[in-house]
């Protein structure tokens, strides 16, 4: 039986840390995952606008119902 006194509390769970720093890391992932695809995006963009064609991004037009 372990004694619990007030100067002699449990530090809080390291599974807990590991578990919060993980998906601190994932998040960090995803995030940097989204702005390589919109950073990808912007820059084929521009390549094609630099080159001089214009028609580089298609746009959308609604369709209205009949």
């Amino acid at each position: 039986m372990t004694d619990v006194t007030p100067g002699n509390s449990p530090g809080p769970d390291p599974r807990r840390r590991a578990l919060v720093a993980l998906v601190v890391v994932l998040l960090l992932v995803v995030a940097g995952l989204v702005l390589v695809h919109v950073l990808q995006n912007m820059s084929r963009i521009q390549d094609c606008a630099m080159s001089g064609r214009t028609n580089c991004v298609p746009i959308d037009t609604p369709t209205s119902p009949r």
